[in-house]
This record gives structure tokens, sequence and C-alpha cells, in this order.
């Protein structure tokens, strides 16, 4: 006999809550009457239910972890041939099962549902309704000046529709279809074992509650025909790479009249050549002279949008300083404010020097004190406390 813990996949110290999530994952992999002639199904569902039957009584439970299975086996935990565990049926299986979610413990309701209907979902209106289509999913690609102020776009979509010849129908005529003769229109079959009531998708219609007994030669009886469309997506200013669009009712048509699903755009946005984008913040480089960083200048960038804007550097700017032009930067995508533009400051060691700025340069150096580089300074400050020691 295999442990109970390892039957239901959980460690000893497992909570009732984790027992009877177990629980009801591995009866709904393995009843039988989900697996119809499957042996090793039906065993799987005995050990699983003899297991959950121990592991959800409290003093069971401390009587097995103490002294192992046989010391259940006089107190009436062998049920007779084919119980599911010591349940005297499948019925109290089940009965045991619900009560442990609170779905009641009643066996036959008025309206012929059975336990098993409450156990797993069952709903003959849902199942005989025509189901909605499948999402679609999309990659688009757009510009970096695209993403900063929004953008339509017309992609060509290659999707199930209604067919026009049938109206949805499947069938040539509304004479055509038929109620399904086995389950009468509600797309379940009922079965009753004994005890044991069984209700399940009808076999012949497949849940649908009816059959096309004249199906229309363009979609074959399915209500829906493939067809290539244009559609305009309309892309919001401020939108970055990995954002999603959704944009509702523009899948695939179900069968025979059902809704149709959504489309999803994954958006990815193309890099710029000087913009780097960080949130709604845009970073931009901009590359000045010894000079110019030294004496201080002004400059007039480009902003993300089209726009231009004027800045001051301020002199003695060192290499690596941020200035912030505020709300020049990316449009919110939910339409909150615009983000800042960071213009990080690059200082370029002049290089192809002529003679003469050499000379001037080594005239510069001759003058240069140690005031005018506190970074410098700074440094060798401390190198000089490092060798001191």
């Amino acid at each position: 006999m295999s442990d109970y813990y390892e039957v239901l996949g959980l460690a000893r110290g497992a909570s009732q809550d984790e027992i009877k999530k177990a629980y009801r994952k591995s009866a709904l992999k393995y009843h039988p009457d989900r697996n119809p002639g499957d042996a090793q199904a039906e065993k799987k569902f005995k050990e699983i239910s003899e297991a959950y039957e121990v592991l959800s009584d409290e003093k069971k439970r401390q009587i097995y972890d103490q002294y192992g299975a046989d010391a259940l086996r006089g107190g009436g935990m062998g049920g007779g041939p084919g119980a599911p565990g010591g349940f005297s049926s499948m019925e109290e299986a089940l009965r045991t099962f619900m009560g442990a979610f609170g779905g009641g413990g009643g066996g036959m309701g008025s309206g012929g549902d059975s336990i098993f209907d409450s156990f797993f979902g069952f709903d003959s209106e849902a199942e005989s309704a025509a189901q909605q289509g499948a999402s679609k999913k999309m990659n688009l690609t757009i510009s970096f000046e695209e993403a900063m102020k929004g953008v339509e776009k017309e992609v060509l979509l290659n999707n199930f529709v209604h067919c026009s010849t049938c109206d949805g129908r499947g069938a040539k005529s509304a004479a055509g279809i038929k109620k399904c003769s086995r389950c009468r229109g509600s797309g379940q079959v009922h079965q009753s074992r004994g005890f044991f009531s069984m209700t399940s998708v009808c076999p012949q219609c497949y849940g649908k509650g009816k059959m096309v007994s004249d199906p229309c030669g363009d979609c074959h009886g399915s209500g829906r025909v493939k067809k290539k469309e244009p559609l305009i997506i309309k892309i919001p200013a401020g939108i970055d790479t990995g954002m999603r669009l959704r944009m509702s009712g523009h899948g695939d048509v179900g069968e025979q009249g059902g809704p149709p699903g959504d489309l999803y755009i994954f958006i990815s946005v193309e890099p710029h050549s000087i913009f780097q984008r960080e949130g709604d913040d845009i970073i931009v480089e901009l590359p000045i002279g010894f000079s110019e960083a030294a004496l201080g200048c002004k400059k007039e960038l480009p902003t993300p949008l089209g726009n231009t804007c004027r800045i001051t550097i301020p002199e003695g700017t060192q290499h690596g300083k941020v200035l912030r032009v505020k709300s020049e930067g990316a449009p919110n995508v939910h339409g909150h404010g615009k983000g800042d533009l960071l213009i990080k400051i690059i200082v370029e060691t002049p290089v192809g020097l002529t003679e003469k700025q050499k000379e001037l340069l080594r005239e510069f150096g001759e003058t240069e004190g140690d005031h005018n580089s506190p970074r410098k300074r700074s440094f060798f400050d401390k190198l000089k406390v490092f060798f001191s020691l």
C-alpha cells in the first residue's frame, strides 16, 4: 500500500485545505467516468479516495501517522468489494467530498441532477450554448517617433468570420438544424448506476444540443469561414516595448453563431539613434568639448516629440553630469503628463591637436593649480593618507 501522503502528492505537515485541494485535483483527473475502460485510472481513484478519507479525519490521520494504515483496517476502513477506499458506494465518496467543500450532501434533486453534476460543475444551458471563438495574438513593431506621438496602423487579419451564405447557422436553412436526438437538445446525457447518477457531454452533438442535417456548402456546417479583413489599430502616444493592447471582439468567431474572441497586440518599439527611454524619461548623451565644459556654453537640442529646447551648460561642468529639462520626455501612455528629458554631459578630450594648440595647453597646464581641479586634489590627498599608513 502506498503512503497516503504520497498518493495525494502532499508533505506530512499538509493542512486540511491543502489536503482538500489535492484530493479535488486528483479526483477530477482520475475519476472512472472521465476515464472509461481505464483500469489504472479506476485503481488510482480508489487509492486517492481512501487516502482522503483518512487524512481528512483528524482522528484517523493521527492514528495513521503513528501506526500506519494497518491500525485502521479493524476500524471500519475496509469497505465492501468495489467500494472506493472504504466508502459504501461511489455516491458516499462524492457525498463526503462535497461535504468537505461545502457542496452539500443531498443526493438526487427534484430536477434529476446528481451529486456528480454539482461536483464537476455541469450546466446544461451553458454546455449547449454556442461557445466563444478563440482569441488571437499578433506582434507589431513601430518606430520610436510613432511611439512618442501615437499612430494608427492598418493590419490585415486572417480570421474566422461568420459565414455569409448561411448567416452563421452552419445549415443551408433554418430547417436544416435539428435538435440532437440523443440528448434532446440539452447537450448532456445522464446515466444511472445504482445509487450513482452521472452526467457527461453528449457524444453525438458534443454538447451543442443540435445537429446540422443539411450543412452549408461554404462552411461545411461550422457556421464560419476564413477571411482576410483590414483592421485599423489605434496606438496611444507613450506606448513602450512589452506593452499590450486588447481589441475586444476581433478574434475568431465561434462555431454555430458563437461570439468572437479578442485580439491582443504586443508592441515592440525600434531603438532610436539618439534617445534612450527609461520609463517616461528620455535620456540623451550630449558630447561637448573641453573648453565648452570649462567655460560654459549654450546648446539647442531636439526633443522626443519633435520640438527644440535650449539649455545652458554652466562653466566647470564635469563629465557625466545630468541636466534635467522638465516635461520634455515621453508622454505617459495613461495620460498622466510627460516625463523629463535627461541630458547626460559627455566631455571629450580633444584629439589631433596642432602644435599651436598643444603649446597653448602646455601654457595653461603650467598655470593650472589644484584649486582648478577639486576632484583631482581630493584624490591625491587620499593617496597621501594611504601611503603614510
